[in-house]
């Protein structure tokens, strides 16, 4: 489903196989569209981001870095037979992120989990 991180450690994936790069999916309740309709006003609350894309079960961002406006690119991908979406985060430029993408999914599982449902 989603492209592999390269070996570089600005990346992280819900199907990464390494510890590195490897990062839990969110699970959700309810329906998929409310699903991603939550997971779409998190994003969009979060400053410096662009949803680029969005459907019934894809949503394609750019976060823009706060120092250095550096871009990541993340896609999340909803899978109903599971109830989990998952995810790929990662910087265009450079080998390392400083932990970067991993804190920022990291939040968006916890206002995605808090938020209404």
């Amino acid at each position: 489903m989603l492209k592999p991180c390269p070996s570089t450690p600005n990346c992280v994936s819900t199907q990464a196989t390494d510890e590195t790069h490897r990062i839990e999916p969110f699970r959700y309740q309810g329906s998929s569209a409310e699903a991603m309709a939550r997971l779409a006003a998190v994003i969009e609350a979060m400053p410096r981001t662009k949803l680029v894309e969005r459907g019934p079960h894809i949503l394609r961002a750019e976060f823009r870095t706060f120092v250095f406006r550096f871009v990541d690119d993340a896609v999340f991908v909803l899978d109903e037979e599971s109830r989990t979406i998952h995810f790929r985060s990662a910087s265009r430029l450079g080998r390392s992120d400083l932990g970067v993408n991993r804190r920022r999914l990291e939040s968006i599982r916890g206002k995605f989990t808090a938020s209404p449902r």
